[in-house]
């Protein structure tokens, strides 16, 4: 059986970025058996969505008390390091 993670997706705008980094994280993750519930949100917004998240993960920088797991990243921008991250997804979700 699949895990079931909530994961809260941020960037500048909660638009475009944190869209291409959502879809790119629960396609990679669903290979791997880990089914995620994503929200995306503005970086300004992130504090007040934290309610039953598992992990967020920004392409700008967040505040680091949050109280959850926080992944920062360009990778999916860039392509560069893009499975190390994958990889470091996927261990925090099974953590």
């Amino acid at each position: 059986m699949a895990l079931q993670k909530n994961v809260l997706f941020a960037c500048g705008t909660g638009i475009a970025t944190s869209t291409l980094v959502s879809h790119a994280v629960t396609e990679a993750m669903k290979e791997r058996g880990i089914n995620i519930n994503s929200t995306q949100c503005k970086a300004t917004e992130v504090r007040s969505m934290l309610n039953g998240v598992d992990l967020v993960v920004s392409t700008t920088q967040l505040p680091t008390d949050l109280g959850v797991p926080v992944i920062t990243t360009l990778a999916f921008l860039t392509g560069v390091g893009k499975a190390d991250v994958l990889d470091k997804i996927e261990a925090t979700l099974r953590g």
